[in-house]
């Protein structure tokens, strides 16, 4: 039988997972609020 426990405790995430974690974190991404603060900027002006 699996002793799910243990198997946990040896888990190690693979690289390329922790790379793109680290890729999604460190890039400033533009989200939908900021595309409607540069809109009502540009209305404003």
């Amino acid at each position: 039988m699996i002793n799910f426990e243990e198997e946990l405790k040896n888990f190690k995430p693979s690289l390329e997972v922790e790379e793109a974690e680290a890729a999604i974190y460190n890039h400033e991404l533009t989200d939908m609020t900021d595309v409607l603060r540069e809109i009502l900027l540009d209305m404003k002006q």
